[in-house]
């Protein structure tokens, strides 16, 4: 699947909104690019370990009774990794400077993968309504 081009703009504004953001990819749930807005070369390595650590995460919330996966935090010595339930089917992945406001962050960071995730899920709902295949395209963030 290809992003459209809104899901690119999406994450223009996103980092527009929030200069301390150091890079911006949108992926779906099983690691593969959808869109990026980051200078970094290692996307697809980037896409792949977000797939990892949401299968750890998904396990985590399910085994500790916390419900389906919203997001992930980490915090290291130069900045900031968070990863964002973007619909059904993607995660928006986004790099962040140590300074960076963790609060904006979550703020606008939630509300733009809530966005790319009815731009990809709609274009899922898409596919399926023009394909006659009943196989899933993708794993589902529950």
């Amino acid at each position: 699947m290809t992003a459209s081009p809104g899901v690119v703009d999406e994450l223009n504004r996103l980092r527009s909104r929030l200069p301390q953001l150091t890079g911006a990819l949108a992926a779906s749930v099983d690691g593969l690019v959808l869109a990026r807005d980051t200078p970094d070369a290692e996307a697809e390595t980037v896409a792949a370990l977000t797939a990892a650590a949401l299968g750890v995460s998904v396990r985590l919330t399910e085994a500790t009774g916390q419900g389906g996966f919203r997001e992930l935090l980490i915090r290291g010595e130069r900045g900031y990794v968070a990863t964002y339930a973007a619909g059904s089917a993607a995660v928006l992945t986004v790099t962040a400077e140590p300074r960076v406001n963790v609060g904006r962050l979550h703020l606008e960071a939630r509300r733009t993968g809530a966005r790319i995730g009815e731009l990809v899920d709609g274009a899922l709902d898409r596919l399926d309504s023009n394909s006659n295949s009943t196989t899933p395209h993708t794993a589902q963030v529950r």
